[in-house]
């Protein structure tokens, strides 16, 4: 018997990571995408990755996706609101678990706990624990492709958006910020990985400030 379970992706190389220990777990049945969508953006949400290239993700990894539309300004409040209502879902639909690609924030775990306890479904954090300075290059020698769609000023420069998730990059970050971008220094697209049926192929364009944070906007320029 198998755990019919939803990941919980961002587009970026922690919810692709988190994917691949699914695949290979024998006990998870891997059936879908939950994924959080700026209504007003229609990009998924802190990465603003457009809406569309979430599509060419999951159409490479053969899963559908369950949009979780949330407002522009989305306040705590309506978010766990939509969120909750998502996971009534997916629970009414036979899904078991959720799973998120977390690896280390102790907070951000017991928050997800919190939030599945009493839903009936299992939260799942199969990346929990991986050192991610280790992680980081293997990553990048396994074959995933990112690019940097968002980087936090406050923790790392802003020239860092847009640029190649790879060994130069891991090089070049300064001491105190976290290979993976665990502590929000950055967000990421992944265009290439093992389980995508072929690389979406991109190109990266404008690069804007909002909100505080530094965005690369990154657009498909092929077919699937």
């Amino acid at each position: 018997m198998t755990t019919r379970t939803w990941l919980s992706w961002s587009s970026g190389k922690d919810s692709a990571t988190a994917l691949r220990a699914l695949r290979a777990d024998p006990q998870i049945d891997l059936v879908g995408l939950l994924v959080t969508v700026n209504e007003a953006a229609n990009r998924i949400a802190m990465h603003a990755v457009r809406r569309s290239l979430l599509h060419a993700q999951a159409e490479r990894l053969g899963l559908p996706v369950h949009v979780v539309q949330i407002p522009q300004h989305c306040s705590n409040e309506a978010y766990e609101e939509r969120m909750t209502l998502a996971l009534n879902d997916a629970r009414a639909s036979g899904i078991e678990a959720v799973a998120f690609g977390d690896l280390f924030l102790a907070d951000v775990r017991a928050y997800r706990e919190t939030a599945l306890a009493g839903t009936g479904l299992q939260p799942l954090f199969p990346l929990w624990g991986r050192p991610t300075d280790l992680l980081a290059h293997d990553l990048v020698a396994g074959g995933l492709r990112a690019v940097l769609t968002c980087v936090d000023p406050a923790q790392l420069d802003a020239s860092f958006v847009g640029r190649p998730y790879d060994e130069e990059l891991l090089a070049d970050l300064p001491a105190g910020v976290d290979p993976c971008g665990e502590n929000g220094e950055f967000h990421t697209f992944v265009w290439d990985c093992a389980d995508f049926a072929s690389p979406v192929e991109i190109r990266t364009g404008e690069v804007v400030s909002r909100d505080g944070f530094v965005f690369c906007d990154v657009i498909e320029t092929g077919g699937a």
